[in-house]
Formats: structure tokens, C-alpha cells, sequence
């Protein structure tokens, strides 16, 4: 299925470099409106070329389509996490998950913010958490309970026993002097009379 992919992906790249390698020629008016009719003149009234011309147009619209339903399907299928269980079949959304992962943020005192993006793939579910921090505080120790954390919740709730990979991005370290300096602003700001009041 990766080879299938990869070749649509070149083929898409090849019928859209052709399309702005003849655009590019008409901009440059190397090719002249007569040249452009007596190709169709040909194409229109050679049998073999019409065969050749529309097989071509057949081949583009089945692979197009077979590349667009294989993206979709893709798409589709990580969009949840299926598992069996004995009275039948269980799906979970990944937003489900996000879900559950994004109340973990109560559990520790020096995060600010967590924003989770959870992928199913074959291999099993990769988490990636992008975390801002409150306070400069041991960042090895807290990763690493996060992520044991994040492990055991996910395993615990779904029940899996599938290989869960956190992936922590630490995008921001909110300092002390930060927080005051935001306070400061926040409260320095003098309340505008009359507000909310509008001209009758």
C-alpha cells in the first residue's frame, strides 16, 4: 500500500509539473493557437490517438479516485482506535482521548497548558503533548512523570495492550517575573466609564 502512495504521489507531481511546464509555454507564446488545432484536427480524426487519448483520460480518473479513496480511508480509520472485545466490536474517537488526557493538567501544579494530539497507527497509539509551564521546575522529572501518568491512563480507561509512545514538546516556561509583569497589566488597566453604555 506505501508503493501504491508513493506512486500516486509521483504521478500527481508529474501531471502538475506538465501542466505548468504548457502554461509556462503559452505565458512565453512559444506555442502558437494553430499549432494547439492541429493537434486536435489529429487527435479528433486519427482512431489510433482517440483510443490512446481516451484510455489516458480512463487511466487519470481511476487513479484519481483510487488515490483519493485511499487518503480518505486512511484519514478514516485514524480518526479512532477500534478494539474487540467478547460481545463485539468498540470504537473510541482520538478527540475521546485528547479529551481524557487534557484533564490530566489538574494533576500537576507547574502545567500551564496541555494540548494533546493522539495518532493511531499500526505500531500502536502515539501521543504528542505540547506543554507550557507555570514555573521553572525539574523539566526531566516532570516529563517523565507525565508521560507514566498519560501511559497508565490511557491503558487503564481503554484497556489496551497495545505500545503507547508520548512524545512531550515543551513550548513555553512561564516565569515568575512573567506572571507579575502580566498581573501588573492586568491590574493596572483603569476601568473605562460608561462601558457597555451606547448611543440611543
Amino acid at each position: 500500500m506505501r508503493v501504491f502512495t508513493v506512486l500516486g504521489i509521483l504521478f500527481y507531481a508529474l501531471v502538475l509539473i506538465l501542466i505548468g511546464i504548457i502554461l509556462i509555454i503559452f505565458s512565453l507564446n512559444l506555442l502558437q493557437p494553430q499549432d494547439i488545432s492541429n493537434l486536435l484536427v489529429y487527435v479528433q480524426y486519427n482512431l489510433q490517438s482517440r483510443i490512446i487519448t481516451g484510455l489516458c483520460g480512463i487511466l487519470l480518473i481511476l487513479i484519481s479516485f483510487s488515490f483519493a479513496q485511499l487518503i480518505l480511508g486512511r484519514f478514516q480509520r485514524e480518526k479512532t482506535i477500534a478494539f474487540t472485545t467478547p460481545s463485539g466490536e468498540v470504537s473510541v474517537a482520538l478527540s475521546a482521548v485528547e479529551d481524557l488526557i487534557r484533564r490530566l493538567t489538574g494533576l500537576f501544579s507547574e502545567i500551564k497548558e496541555l494540548r494533546p494530539d493522539v495518532i493511531a497507527t499500526k505500531k500502536g497509539i502515539l501521543v504528542d503533548l505540547r506543554v507550557v509551564l507555570k514555573s521553572e521546575s525539574n523539566i526531566p522529572e516532570l516529563t517523565s512523570r507525565l508521560q507514566e501518568i498519560t501511559r497508565a491512563r490511557i491503558q487503564e480507561v481503554l484497556g489496551l495492550e497495545e505500545q503507547i509512545t508520548i512524545r512531550i514538546y515543551i513550548a513555553k516556561i512561564i516565569s515568575e517575573e512573567e506572571k507579575a509583569k502580566k498581573r501588573k497589566e492586568s491590574e493596572g488597566e483603569p476601568p473605562i466609564p460608561f462601558r457597555g453604555y451606547g448611543r440611543v
